[in-house]
């Protein structure tokens, strides 16, 4: 049993498991002791990260209760302070503790990508913690309750910051004690301490850089990145450059306590239309506060898998070799690059595989949490860089194989500007090991293997101009030897015939049964992409894009032949009671995937951030669609 706890005190824990048909279990654990890694990053900051050994198997299929309980030195004599003391709002109606149910299959998983704090809109989050609430209440039956909650990517935006979020970040810090950072590559300010009260700190952060032509490329890699028209309006300038920001944006994505310190006070100095900015966000920021309770919640009740994609680091990491180039080959897009990898580790990627996390780092770890921006901490985010082990496997069943498609890119040699491709060979040779021999799998690519056609041939165009980054060039088939190698890896005689894909990424939702054509039958393929967790695609956009997308690129469309589809059928399902001939979803929620015994998905559904459920239709092969 893992665990991730941020709190403000170095205490003993002590947890109880209380399965419904077996006996407590109860461990308390002291700091550093045996799997209870403790790791302080300010003077009322510390992480602390359990891998509980259990001494024999706990139930599958039943709810199992637990207490987590601090120990207090407040009072004369140690007390415990159990959940019902420090977080009644973690409990559910009529129980006294959380709880999880450990499936001996996945039945029902939920999912989703790109939770942008101050979207206006809903939190697909808090949908999930309605669906888990119904499940504890036995408004659902208890088969239905959620195996697992996969996150795909983007579950902060570090470099897309709204003006009162960073304000508040900075309050955070400062009553946490989180210690300053020297900052290297820059004339502006020397240290973090400098940047949070520099006049550009607000939505002018790539002011700081050194405003020299050869400094140029740096700007549009770190704070041009994201400004793409076609697709999006959005902005870099408030990216997210220190330890200590990166840090404690994830207690702000996460629980409402950290919140508690925020005063919510506008900074001097702002612009008018900076304001007026500033005063929009604060709005829908509120709102996001409001149901963090519930985010933190359903977080306590479901077993939660991750993986980063680029807004977790920067928008287009590792995009293309010319973008690597320029990002490392500066120490100040390297740092912050570097602190926002460091901050995954400790937030997200240690507890998707504990046991690959190096501990020969914790000791470098400790030290640069402790006193960050000396040597140390560069030496630090080199290993991080040379780090290749973000993916991993649950031995769920089907097994859930969640693949790093932003570090094992597989880098175009004829020109440094075309995108990397998603994997490189090793990479997808390891992938094809690790999916033969299983009847079924549930594969976990942040980018959809199989997306919008009209889309991608419209990243293509802008890559044959030169100008992959104005409008997010990453997907499987822009590589040739990627497109290539998946597709093989699907063809395999060994390979699962089951393939349930789950994917996030592109702000908008659908689903597309996948059929291999060739000499023998291929694998079931089913894409499902559900994004945005609180993110969406431009409406009018996404509704022009959708009808051509349909027009031009049908199943049976000649055009497919131009294409890497020439070889497979794809075909869009419908998502129920939307507009005549749509086939993508706009809206915040997430998605819900519901597998037979064989890892088969009979049910795929869209909970959207106004309560409503979409189901996604299989087209009848007898009937036409209207």
């Amino acid at each position: 049993m893992v665990l991730w706890m941020a709190v403000r005190a170095c205490t003993r824990i002590r947890i109880r498991l209380t399965p419904s048909t077996s006996n407590m279990v109860e461990c308390v654990l002291a700091p550093n002791a045996e799997g209870c890694t403790w790791l302080q990053a300010g003077r009322d900051l510390h992480y602390v990260l359990i891998d509980l050994q259990l001494p024999s198997p706990l139930p599958t299929d039943e709810w199992v209760g637990y207490s987590v309980a601090v120990e207090s030195t407040d009072t004369p004599e140690p007390i415990w302070l159990d959940e019902q003391d420090w977080a009644p709002e973690l409990c559910y109606p009529g129980k006294t503790t959380p709880g999880f149910v450990l499936p001996s299959r996945i039945r029902r998983l939920l999912h989703g990508s790109c939770r942008k704090p101050h979207h206006a809109g809903g939190d697909g989050l808090v949908e999930a913690d309605r669906i888990v609430h119904d499940c504890v209440q036995g408004l659902t039956p208890t088969t239905e309750w959620p195996s697992v909650l996969m996150l795909t990517g983007d579950q902060v935006y570090v470099d897309d910051v709204a003006g009162p979020m960073l304000q508040a970040l900075h309050e955070v810090i400062e009553a946490l004690g989180l210690p300053n950072e020297a900052l290297p590559g820059t004339t502006e300010v020397s240290d973090a301490a400098g940047l949070y009260t520099h006049p550009h700190t607000f939505y002018q952060r790539e002011r700081l850089l050194p405003n020299k032509p050869r400094h140029f490329d740096l700007i549009e890699v770190l704070f041009g990145g994201v400004e793409k028209p076609v697709f999006t309006t959005d902005s870099a300038h408030n990216h997210l450059i220190s330890l200590a920001e990166m840090l404690s944006m994830y207690l702000m994505v996460w629980s409402a306590e950290a919140w508690k310190l925020v005063s919510w006070r506008t900074p001097a100095g702002l612009s008018a239309s900076a304001a007026a900015t500033f005063q929009r966000e604060e709005q829908a920021l509120q709102e996001f506060v409001r149901g963090l309770p519930q985010v933190r919640r359903v977080l306590a009740h479901v077993p939660t898998a991750m993986i980063f994609d680029d807004h977790d680091i920067t928008d287009d990491w590792n995009l293309s070799r010319e973008w690597e180039e320029v990002a490392y080959g500066h120490p100040f897009s390297k740092r912050v690059i570097g602190n926002a990898l460091m901050a995954y580790w400790i937030n997200q990627a240690w507890g998707n595989r504990p046991e690959c996390m190096d501990a020969a780092w914790l000791p470098q770890v400790r030290h640069v949490l402790e006193a960050p921006g000396q040597a140390e901490h560069d030496s630090l985010i080199d290993a991080l860089l040379r780090f290749r082990e973000w993916h991993y496997t649950w031995p769920t069943q089907p097994p859930l194989v969640v693949v790093d498609t932003r570090t094992h890119r597989w880098r175009a040699e004829s020109a440094a500007r075309k995108p990397s491709g998603l994997m490189d060979w090793e990479a997808l040779t390891d992938l094809q090991q690790t999916l033969k021999g299983h009847a079924s799998v549930v594969l976990v690519t942040p980018a959809p293997i199989f997306g919008v056609k009209l889309i991608e041939s419209i990243q293509r165009v802008f890559t044959w101009m030169g100008k992959p980054l104005l409008v997010d060039a990453e997907n499987w088939m822009a590589h040739p030897g990627a497109g290539h190698a998946i597709q093989n890896i699907f063809r395999h005689p060994q390979t699962p015939q089951h393939f349930v894909v789950l994917s996030g990424d592109v702000h908008y939702s659908f689903v597309y049964d996948v059929e291999l054509r060739g000499h023998r039958r291929g694998p079931d393929i089913w894409q499902i992409c559900s994004s945005g967790l609180r993110n969406t695609f431009p409406a009018r956009l996404l509704d022009t894009l959708d009808v051509l997308n349909r027009w031009l690129y049908s199943p049976r469309s000649p055009l497919n032949w131009f294409t890497r589809r020439r070889h497979m059928r794809v075909t869009p399902r419908k998502p129920e009671g939307i507009a005549h001939g749509r086939r993508l979803l706009n809206g915040s929620g997430v998605g819900c995937v519901e597998l037979d015994a064989e890892g088969v998905p009979w049910r795929i559904s869209q909970y959207l951030e106004n309560g409503r459920c979409v189901r996604f239709v299989k087209r009848d092969a007898e009937a036409r669609w209207d």
